[in-house]
């Protein structure tokens, strides 16, 4: 870990180099008022709007929006197969990934027809959601949708243990609340920002950190619209998985265990340090002891299932992935595209790298998710280890 103390509040990084921006936004909230103990980066960190993606901090009685992010709610399922490696040949996995195609909308596509009602979320009646309100039938047609930029579904094989032979086959996805959350997050940032200069408050607004205190009627409606995108994200997570299973079963009789569901971009009440304080984790996952959790790699890397080991330094979390290395732009420019269509080649990935266009999303913008996975050691465990075999991104 290393620590930065030239700010009001310590950083403690387990990113062994972090780039300049994603400390200048650290110090930022280093010198918040109202934080509490430290700002503790993952070791998959990077600069983001406002806060680190990879950042986790906690608040004595404010929440702030854009620490929360636009696609509130994001993360990942997982579910382990009855099926090996030698019994899903390439020409299983291709007619598999061309059902999902069928089944599952990416990028900015929808469902034609609405979802049913009972598909989502319910127990919110009455409750203060008036941008969830106004977006509910839109989001009604974009329950099951995968979403585009970093979103995912992943056909893999996992060992049951780090450096064991690959056999099971898994399915992983990588999607959010979609445009639900994007609407939330950008109202009570407008909001906030507002509220924050008629209160003349020390927050710099460049830093795109605007904070609503709790006990305004403002926090506990974003805090509400909050939780129902939550709620959204996994029950669109949910959706994909169901319309993937019957894919799988479409082309091969296949059973499936139990799903693991975490989320990475949310805000809640937690005790750390023996105070009640609102936890942020934009980009970071929770790390309780025992918890299990998923860390994906990049598109032509490994991924893996993990164990929290509870460090109360990190506040219980760990990383959310591997992390950018570049932007969109930069990789899409620096990148060599033969070279990376190579790397998935020679692998067997299944992908759909075709153009420059796609580079944004290809291995090479992304950290070495081994170096990412060590610098955490002291987070996590590695339960198992997930080798991609068919990528479809957004």
């Amino acid at each position: 870990m290393k620590y930065i103390t030239t700010e009001k509040l310590p950083i403690k990084s387990w990113c062994d180099n972090p780039e300049d921006g994603c400390i200048e936004q650290a110090k930022n909230l280093a010198n918040l008022p109202f934080l509490y103990k430290h700002v503790a980066l993952m070791s998959d960190c990077h600069q983001g709007y406002g806060m680190p993606i990879g950042g986790v901090i906690a608040a004595i009685g404010v929440i702030i929006p854009f620490a929360v992010g636009v696609d509130i709610g994001c993360g990942m399922c997982a579910v382990k197969t009855n099926l090996t490696v030698s019994e899903f040949s390439v020409e299983k996995i291709k007619a598999v990934m061309g059902e999902i195609r069928k089944a599952v909308p990416v990028g900015f596509n929808r469902h034609e027809d609405p979802c049913k009602e009972e598909e989502m979320p319910i127990g919110w009646a009455g409750t203060n959601i008036p941008i969830v309100s106004s977006q509910y039938a839109s989001a009604r047609k974009q329950l099951g949708t995968l979403g585009g930029g970093n979103h995912f579904i992943e056909i893999q094989k996992g060992s049951n243990s780090p450096f064991g032979l690959v056999d099971s086959i898994w399915i992983m996805i990588h999607s959010g609340s979609r445009n639900l959350g994007k609407q939330v997050a950008d109202h009570y940032n407008k909001i906030a920002k507002e509220l924050n200069a008629r209160w003349y408050t020390k927050v710099d607004p460049k830093a795109d950190l605007a904070f609503l205190p709790f006990e305004t009627p403002e926090a506990k409606a974003y805090f509400a619209e909050m939780n129902y995108c939550l709620a959204f994200s996994r029950a669109n997570r949910a959706k994909m998985l169901d319309a993937i299973k019957g894919c799988f079963n479409s082309i091969i009789p296949t059973e499936f265990a139990e799903t693991l569901d975490i989320q990475h971009n949310y805000a809640a009440w937690e005790n750390h340090f023996d105070k009640n304080v609102i936890i942020h984790r934009k980009g970071a996952t929770m790390a309780r002891a025992g918890q299990m959790g998923i860390i994906p790699g990049s598109q032509g890397t490994s991924s893996y299932i993990v164990e929290g080991l509870g460090n109360p330094d990190s506040f219980m979390s760990c990383s959310h992935g591997a992390g950018r290395r570049m932007g969109r732009k930069q990789a899409e420019r620096t990148l060599i595209l033969e070279d990376e269509v190579k790397l998935m080649n020679d692998k067997g990935i299944i992908h759909a790298i075709r153009g420059k266009g796609d580079l944004d999303e290809a291995a090479g913008a992304y950290k070495d998710i081994q170096v990412v996975m060590a610098e955490q050691a002291d987070l996590v465990k590695i339960v198992t280890r997930l080798e991609p075999m068919g990528v479809i991104k957004g």
